[in-house]
């Protein structure tokens, strides 16, 4: 069995050292790691190139590469870099606990090689200096987790950092272009044509600091967001619209019948008459993992309210 851990990193000399540690501390330890730097102005390609030295199993892709690709490409180029039967994706600034590679890899035991498959965990949130700040993620942000396809049609519970994909679903992943991220996207595979999976124990710290690319939702993030109501229905509808264009290329894929009418009924939500469209939304039942955000979900499908097409 072949494991790749894929680390897209950029400009992460602070911590990718630590989180590599973490990774080497693994229980499991025949793996592979693939880092590529996303041309970073500090040490992060030096830094990275000393512990390889040291470590065979860590490899410096795209050497002679400086090349700055964004995240979702940088992690596309990881995955189709070195074929493996397992992938694991990697934050350059969090921390895994020892156990992590080992429990995702125990829950696809149950399936076949061949078979569509993600694994993901909750995760713990800390600061800097990783001080809790959330003990789940899971259920501070999100509620609950999704598995299902009508779940993630509207909203991601996925965090990259925590998930694990089958070769037979990475073979799926062809594009790049309108995807909001990369894990939301194979989320959408992965339920899709094959299985989500969710394992309710927090396999890695996710360190929130003030160099996050991405972070965790916070309270000053969402009251930024609630002094500006203007702004937060412009959020709410590139929401819509964007998690629309990024279900599209499903209907490509040898989708079973019940699954290809949801995505299709999705990307036709915002069609007819008030009444139509408050017609499907019952019909399908598509709503967000919080009551308040389905109300507001609902809301604006059905009015249409501030939408500019």
């Amino acid at each position: 069995m072949k494991v790749n851990i894929l680390l897209a990193a950029y400009n992460g000399e602070r911590f990718i050292e630590e989180q590599i540690a973490s990774i080497q501390a693994q229980t499991f330890s025949d793996w592979t790691l693939l880092v590529r730097d996303d041309g970073s102005s500090d040490q992060t390609r030096a830094l990275v190139q000393q512990l390889a030295k040291k470590d065979s199993r860590i490899r410096l892709i795209d050497d002679d590469s400086q090349e700055n690709l964004g995240v979702i490409k940088s992690f596309h180029r990881l995955m189709t870099y070195e074929e493996a039967d397992y992938y694991f994706f990697s934050d350059q600034d969090d921390i895994w606990v020892p156990e992590k590679v080992a429990l995702c890899l125990e829950a696809a035991q149950g399936y076949a090689l061949d078979h569509p498959l993600l694994v993901y965990t909750d995760l713990k949130v800390v600061n800097q200096d990783l001080e809790v700040l959330s003990e789940s993620m899971i259920r501070s942000q999100s509620g609950h987790p999704n598995t299902q396809l009508i779940q993630e049609l509207t909203e991601n519970t996925v965090t990259g950092g925590t998930m694990m994909i089958s070769n037979s679903l990475a073979r799926y992943w062809k594009q790049t272009e309108g995807i909001l991220m990369h894990d939301w996207y194979l989320a959408l595979l992965a339920s899709s044509l094959g299985h989500l999976i969710y394992l309710d124990q927090p396999t890695e710290l996710y360190r929130q600091h003030d160099a996050n690319v991405l972070g965790a939702r916070t309270l000053t993030k969402r009251i930024q967001h609630w002094i500006r109501p203007h702004r937060l229905v412009q959020k709410y509808w590139a929401l819509i619209t964007n998690s629309q264009k990024q279900a599209e290329p499903l209907l490509d894929l040898p989708l079973p019948e019940d699954k290809y009418e949801l995505v299709q009924a999705y990307l036709t939500l915002l069609d007819g008459s008030l009444l139509a469209r408050y017609k499907r939304l019952k019909h399908f039942g598509f709503r967000k993992n919080r009551a308040f955000h389905t109300l507001v979900f609902w809301t604006l499908v059905v009015t249409k309210f501030g939408y500019r097409s």
